[in-house]
């Protein structure tokens, strides 16, 4: 049988038995890379439009052939099959793609070795400037991995570091703050892995880099716990960022952290978008963590697909949030918990508060909803025209504060908390795998099963929220009994900028409730 290898992390090459094959025409290896990556039959007319879009449809199919004529020139035999409807490649082939042996190694392990996999971005240096839905089609696949890297490096450097090997994982974690040396979180994991090899002198220089570059690009210090690294080298650093455990649940290990030890223990759903870690960075849910964990032991968590979780290609939907919600509560011993569902947490949320009301004390809605799009009884939503443009916007803008304006008005043009976002955005996840989580949220309806929820619940909205109408909070609070409906100022959908009072009283009274009953 013949190998056909692709090296596409970095700019593309191909080998035929281990000998280089050179497509000097781009047109045709975008086509071979393109076949290749389906991974099966693909339409053969779907084809020729991507790649000749500004030809008419019998030109497009003219030139395909000519395309498909030239690979098989190049390669001296018939690496892709075609038919009158399809193409895929050759079955006789042994193929191998440098790009999904990376994201085999990210699932399976080890992790390392999906590190060492990465050779550059994917494609990189390479574009077709007359194909933009080709160039669309790379870059959402460039950030998927792209964003898988980064994942794997932060969780290579905390093993390296636990393993007691800080050597390797100060070589890991000198690539994660290259890749994004704007953030503060990569900062402080080479900072720790400097520490963790006894090498103080390194560490300090890392601080001193860190502070430069923010000072330098955001004009911001950095977080005060990011220095006291360095300052206070015999502090348990876990007291400053709780170390990120993983449950499996499914075949899925799924990121979270405990903060805190007060007698009530709070779980937090967070919205489409999570990092157990990246989250530290803003001084903002660091005084929302803070204060939280002075009122219980606050469970954080990644669900599945997003953050430090894996990243598995799953849908989210309400029964699988719920199932995370049970997998995080039993492995951090909780038996009972006052769960808080934000924005697009909530529906699932509400499917565990009525499979396990048993597991809870409560629950906190904050910024949430019932139903993701419009309907003629439910008109205060997106069409799902509308959603799907919001969609685009949100998918262009990646890679920078993508939608900050409408998550959190009162921080557009606030430079340290847009570079925030954009670290965040690119951390938890990616382009394609973030255009599925928001599809699956808007054919989201719990509406039929809010009667259901018998746990004392309190919903909470911004009445001059952008991202989910202060109205969705209100069906939710009538639609579930005895829920007690709390409307705060503000535009800020995020829960954690603006006045956060009215949310932490909420936590404190049902927790005093269930602690007297």
């Amino acid at each position: 049988m013949e190998r056909l290898e692709f090296r596409l992390l970095g700019f593309p090459e191909f080998r035929l038995n281990g000998q280089p094959v050179e497509l000097a025409l781009r047109k045709a290896a975008a086509l071979l890379i393109y076949v290749a990556e389906a991974g099966g039959p693909g339409a053969r007319e779907g084809a020729a439009t991507l790649l000749w879009p500004e030809t008419d449809e019998e030109a497009a199919r003219a030139r395909l052939r000519r395309t498909l004529h030239k690979i098989r020139i190049a390669f001296g035999t018939e690496v892709i099959a075609a038919t009158g409807a399809s193409l895929s490649l050759h079955p006789a082939l042994f193929v191998e793609l440098d790009s999904k042996v990376f994201e085999h190694a990210c699932n399976v392990g080890p992790l390392d070795e999906a590190a060492d996999i990465y050779k550059g971005d994917y494609l990189g240096g390479f574009s077709l400037p007359d194909c933009p839905e080709f160039d669309e089609w790379v870059f959402f696949r460039r950030e998927a991995l792209r964003s898988r890297l980064v994942q794997t490096l932060e969780r290579t450097i905390e093993a390296k570091i636990a393993g007691g090997e800080p050597r390797s994982g100060v070589v890991h974690a000198t690539r994660l703050a290259a890749l994004d040396p704007l953030s503060e979180s990569a900062h402080r994991h080479l900072i720790r892995a400097h520490l963790a090899a006894g090498d103080r002198a390194a560490a300090e220089r890392q601080a001193e880099s860190c502070v430069r570059l923010l000072r330098d690009e955001l004009g911001v210090a950095p977080d005060p716990a990011t220095l006291a690294l360095v300052r206070e080298p015999t502090q348990d650093v876990t007291l400053d960022v709780p170390r990120t455990r993983y449950v499996e649940v499914d075949g899925i290990h799924l990121a979270h952290q405990i903060v805190g030890s007060g007698p009530t223990d709070i779980v937090l759903v967070p919205g489409f978008i999570s990092h157990v870690e990246r989250i530290w960075e803003d001084r903002r849910c660091r005084a929302w963590i803070s204060a939280v964990s002075r009122l219980g032991r606050l469970i954080l968590f990644d669900r599945r697909g997003m953050g430090l979780s894996d990243r598995v290609g799953v849908r989210a939907t309400v029964e699988t949030t719920a199932q995370d919600i049970l997998a995080v509560m039993n492995a951090a011993g909780s038996s009972r918990a006052l769960l808080i569902g934000a924005s697009e947490g909530g529906p699932g949320c509400v499917r565990f508060a009525i499979d396990h009301p048993d597991r809870l004390i409560g629950l906190v809605l904050w910024g949430s909803l019932a139903k993701g799009s419009r309907a003629s009884d439910y008109p205060f939503a997106l069409t799902a025209a509308q959603y799907d443009l919001w969609k685009q916007r949100l998918i262009a803008g990646w890679g920078g504060p993508a939608e900050i304006e409408t998550f959190a008005p009162s921080l557009s043009g606030d430079r340290q908390a847009e570079t925030w976002w954009a670290g965040l955005l690119r951390a938890a996840s990616s382009p394609g795998a973030v255009a599925g989580l928001l599809e699956a949220l808007r054919d989201t309806d719990v509406r039929s099963l809010l009667a259901k929820v018998s746990v004392p619940t309190v919903v909470l909205h911004r009445s001059g929220d952008r991202a989910v109408r202060v109205e969705a909070g209100r069906l939710l609070a009538a639609g579930i009994p005895g829920a007690r409906f709390i409307e705060v100022a503000g535009d800020d959908h995020w829960f954690w900028v603006g006045d956060q009072q009215p949310l932490l009283d909420s936590i404190s009274s049902i927790s005093a409730l269930a602690r007297s009953s």
